[in-house]
């Protein structure tokens, strides 16, 4: 079968592929149906933060698959229980909720914030306050938060309900909260946005806001949680905790599921009908997502982030002072942003070519989110294509 073709054929046309299949994965390498490999700087989209096939992760998918797959969440199942009390035994939370995917944590997150106001007998505070150049998920709530207008073209009208500030900019915020707020919603380091990360004080000035304005703080850690900034969780970095937290991507390390936690306080607002998922938390994927977490933090990987992160960037910033293309290195960890001065796309294309899959991001931004066990050797290959190909681009 030729698989590029038949899926052209037979999928929504949604997705502006790269014209490559892949076949197979191992550690921080894929390799296509063609048997060529490629240096894995993509990660699944901040997904695989222990690469591929990971031999732990593989036996307790297998191991769990022969025990119990999927029952509903109208019974108890042990997996689920040990990922809820694991997570809110390593973060501000109290309660769990599981879903399917980031869009469906946030989407949790958006109603919770909605119901909890209502409960507390202020049914006036219903919107909700995220940020410029975010991006939330694509179902028509989570698509309605997100500060995107190029997102949410083609599906007028967006939800009722949702006003948008600047990134950054605490006085914007500030302006913009009032007495029909009832929370705030950002992301602590903006992937889709372009790897942007605010100053150092502007998520502890955004709690106080919050705490003064009498609003909810959720933080959205889909992209950024799980390791990939050097903590289990980027708020961890600012000393402040939300109300909500969302997560996905990385926590079942390629396997589907969201979570959205939060404190006793907020999650009275959710009683039996108020809200649901079929397959959120199923037994098979809290159980792999419960091994993952051990083994990130067990095995001292997100411990070895930071150093990883820091000595991807000096590389980087190495070639900004080579290659003028390159006009800033951003990020925190294993999420890297390289703005560059021309379209982003054509360099994609070209690592691609010499074996390095990265993204990129609003048309001239690289991304680099690799496993957080990739190697220096692997960095520095790396480093070495862009050098190149870099280079060839301003000939």
């Amino acid at each position: 079968m030729d698989i590029k073709r038949t899926a052209d054929q037979h999928i929504t046309n949604t997705y502006a592929r790269y014209p490559l299949a892949l076949v197979k994965g191992q550690g921080c390498t894929v390799w296509d149906d063609q048997g060529r490999a490629y240096v894995d700087f993509f990660a699944g989209l901040a997904v695989c933060n222990l690469g591929h096939a990971h031999p732990q992760v593989v036996e307790t998918l297998a191991e769990q698959a022969r025990t119990l797959w999927h029952v509903s969440n109208l019974f108890y199942t042990r997996p689920q229980a040990e990922l809820a009390a694991w997570l809110t035994a390593h973060s501000f939370a109290d309660r769990v909720f599981f879903g399917n995917s980031g869009a469906e944590a946030n989407e949790a997150a958006i109603k919770l914030s909605r119901k909890y106001f209502k409960d507390t007998g202020a049914p006036e505070r219903y919107r909700v306050v995220s940020m410029k150049q975010s991006f939330h998920g694509r179902t028509m709530a989570t698509l309605s938060a997100t500060g995107q207008e190029k997102i949410r073209k083609g599906f007028d009208p967006i939800l009722e309900g949702f006003d948008y500030v600047a990134f950054d900019d605490i006085e914007d915020l500030s302006r913009a909260i009032g007495p029909s707020t009832c929370a705030v919603m950002l992301e602590p380091i903006q992937g889709e946005g372009g790897v942007v990360v605010p100053h150092k004080e502007y998520l502890a000035q955004v709690r106080q806001l919050c705490d003064e304005k009498g609003c909810l703080l959720i933080f959205d850690e889909v992209q950024t949680g799980i390791g990939r900034t050097g903590k289990l969780f980027a708020y961890e970095h600012c000393g402040v905790a939300p109300d909500i937290l969302t997560l996905a991507k990385a926590l079942a390390n390629g396997l589907p599921i969201g979570a959205m936690l939060t404190t006793e306080k907020v999650a009275s607002a959710f009683v039996p009908g108020t809200h649901a998922s079929t397959f959120g938390g199923t037994p098979l994927v809290t159980a792999v997502a419960l091994k993952v977490l051990q083994v990130l933090t067990e095995e001292g990987i997100i411990d070895a982030v930071v150093e990883k992160g820091d000595y991807l960037r000096r590389k980087l910033e190495q070639l900004k002072t080579k290659h003028a293309m390159i006009q800033e290195i951003r990020g925190k960890g294993l999420l890297v942003g390289i703005v560059l001065d021309a379209p982003a796309p054509p360099i994609v294309h070209a690592c691609r070519e010499r074996g390095y899959l990265i993204n990129s991001v609003q048309e001239k931004i690289l991304r680099l989110v690799p496993p957080l066990i990739i190697s220096r050797k692997e960095i520095d290959g790396l480093i070495e294509c862009l050098d190149e190909v870099l280079g060839q681009s301003q000939r």
